[in-house]
C-alpha cells in the first residue's frame, strides 16, 4: 500500500526514477482496486452495458492517470531510457508486451542521466540500513 500512496503522492512528477517494485506494486494495487469497482459499478447498477466499466471505475481510472504515467516514465528512466518510450505501448498487438519486458528490466546501478539510483541504500548498505550490501554489489 504504501508503494501506492508514494506514486499518488508524485501525481505529476516526470523526472526522476522509480524502481520495479514501485512500479509493479502501483500496477498491481490498480488492477485489484479496477476489479473491485467493476463488481461495485455492475452491483449498484452505473455500468455502461457489456463494457465492464462503469462511471466509479471511469472515475477511478481519470484520478490515476497522470501517476501511472508519471510512474511509467520514471520506470524508462531507472532503466537509463527515455520517457518517451511509454508510447511503445501505441503498436498494436506487440507494443504492451515490448513495454511489459523493458519494465520487467532491472534498473541502471548507480546514478544515470535521469537522478540517483532508488536502490542505492539497499545495494549499498546505506545510512540506517542495519545490515550488510546486497551480494554482488560494492560496499565503497
Amino acid at each position: 500500500m504504501q508503494w501506492y500512496i508514494d506514486v499518488i503522492k508524485k501525481y505529476a512528477v516526470f523526472s526522476g526514477r522509480a524502481r520495479r517494485k514501485e512500479y509493479w506494486m502501483f500496477f498491481l494495487f490498480n488492477v485489484i482496486v479496477s476489479i473491485i469497482l467493476g463488481i461495485v459499478d455492475r452491483i449498484i447498477g452505473t455500468d455502461y452495458g457489456n463494457s465492464g466499466s462503469g462511471i466509479l471505475s471511469t472515475i477511478y481510472s481519470l484520478g490515476v492517470l497522470l501517476p501511472s504515467i508519471g510512474v511509467a516514465i520514471r520506470r524508462m528512466h531507472d532503466t537509463n531510457r527515455s520517457g518517451w518510450w511509454i508510447l511503445i505501448n501505441l503498436i498494436p498487438c506487440i507494443g504492451w508486451i515490448w513495454f511489459i519486458v523493458l519494465a520487467a528490466q532491472e534498473g541502471t546501478v548507480g546514478d544515470n542521466q535521469h537522478g540517483p539510483d532508488p536502490k542505492a541504500a539497499e545495494r549499498f548498505g546505506g545510512p540506517g540500513m542495519g545490515g550488510p550490501a546486497e551480494p554482488g554489489y560494492p560496499t565503497v
